[in-house]
């Protein structure tokens, strides 16, 4: 808030500047004619706003704004090149647990259909920051500290570089997304296990008698995300990644530093530009999202959605093939069901499920006849749970519901 309100009263006082002058009389010598004349400007001779002051004063204005702002633009740029420079040293270490390779058949090759791996320039954003943080690794620290750490301490990038890494294939699902929305994607992520960083700390998990059942993680912006302590630790592979599908994290989602926390929606759990982590608990604070109504705790829910037919898509009538994907991270899918207009629910086939903490395409061949039609798609998760068809918003904890398309045949 501090650069604004000193920008605010910079401009307060700028316009009490130019207003003065606006309304400053300027007197000269009387005319040495007898009588009254008129200025061009309407005012008495020897009378008028000083134009000459006015013009100088603004002038003057204009040159110390432009000025201000080469030189703001100036650092910033520095300070991103340095950022930049440290992004381009890193080389990510060969994990000593790699990810398994995807299964052949975990994508079918249905046009239209999203790509398992979900490339970085397409991964789904959602700012918070005015400005992407662009933070120099060479600087950087992590600190861990609160209740139940024993041994608190401070990480630098090398710190953690050095540390054994794992690379797990991960979808992560945005709280905003809307049924069938696109704030889901999957990527392969390279980190180090949160448990082992809290666990040598001292923290323990409340099951486990830990005091602290909330951790918060502070960014270099200011954003303050909540964490179950009891989930971060209980053997997922919840971690603080520093890449993403192969490469450093990018600026955009998170370098040098974020978390990833598979079941988890991320506004509980996926901190970026990460530089501080507060075991605390629930019952004393209240995170950014929390504060705004959002729900202290925020499972992902079972979802699924039809990538084509697209919406209102016109194909000809035949064999249509009807495709997406369907996710319920940390559960698994067991399987997605198809409607047509109000007929029976049909099977769907199931790419090759590549871990339970990533989305599932499926496929389904459609004789598709002419004329408008509803196309509805449910999930069911390897617990059992169906999708439900109840709607309901995003806010507090996720939007739920079953995605539906309408199409015309021709």
């Amino acid at each position: 808030a501090i650069p604004s309100v000193l920008g605010a009263l910079a401009g307060a006082l700028l316009l009490s500047v130019l207003v003065s002058r606006l309304t400053t009389v300027r007197r000269s010598p009387a005319p040495p004619v007898s009588g009254t004349e008129e200025a061009g400007d309407g005012s008495p001779a020897g009378e008028g706003w000083d134009r000459r002051g006015f013009v100088l004063a603004a002038a003057s204005a204009a040159a110390a704004s432009a000025a201000v702002g080469v030189a703001g633009r100036s650092l910033n740029t520095s300070r991103g090149r340095d950022a930049v420079a440290s992004r381009g040293r890193v080389v990510l270490p060969a994990p000593r647990s790699p990810a398994r390779p995807v299964p052949a058949g975990a994508g079918p090759r249905v046009p239209g259909v999203s790509p398992f791996l979900t490339p970085n320039d397409d991964f789904y954003r959602v700012d918070t920051a005015l400005v992407v943080p662009k933070v120099d690794a060479t600087g950087w620290r992590l600190r861990i500290h609160g209740r139940g750490v024993s041994r608190p301490a401070t990480y630098a990038f090398d710190d953690l570089l050095r540390r054994e890494l794992i690379e797990r294939d991960i979808t992560l699902t945005c709280v905003s997304n809307e049924v069938g929305g696109p704030y889901v994607g999957n990527a392969r992520w390279t980190g180090v296990r949160l448990a082992d960083l809290l666990a040598e700390c001292g923290v323990r998990p409340p099951s486990r008698g830990g005091p602290g059942d909330q951790l918060v993680a502070r960014s270099v912006d200011g954003m303050t995300i909540g964490s179950p302590v009891e989930e971060l630790m209980d053997g997922r592979d919840a971690m603080l990644a520093l890449g993403m599908n192969g490469e450093p994290l990018p600026f955009e989602h998170g370098f040098p530093a974020r978390m990833v926390v598979p079941g988890l929606y991320g506004f509980v759990s996926a901190c970026k530009w990460i530089e501080d982590i507060e075991i605390t608990t629930f019952a004393s604070y209240d995170p950014y999202w929390v504060k705004r109504g959002w729900a202290r705790r925020a499972p992902i829910k079972t979802g699924s959605r039809i990538d084509t037919p697209k919406p209102f898509a016109r194909p000809t009538s035949g064999t249509v093939m009807i495709a997406g994907v369907a996710w319920a991270q940390h559960r698994g899918i067991d399987k997605v069901e198809v409607r047509v207009d109000d007929g029976p629910w049909q099977m769907a086939h199931l790419a090759a499920e590549d871990t339970r903490d990533t989305w599932r395409q499926w496929s389904m061949p459609w004789r598709a006849t002419r004329g408008g039609h509803t196309l509805t798609v449910r999930a069911t998760d390897r617990t059992g749970a169906v999708q439900t068809d109840r709607r309901t918003r995003t806010l507090p904890d996720g939007a739920s519901g079953r995605h539906s398309v309408v199409v015309t045949v021709e």
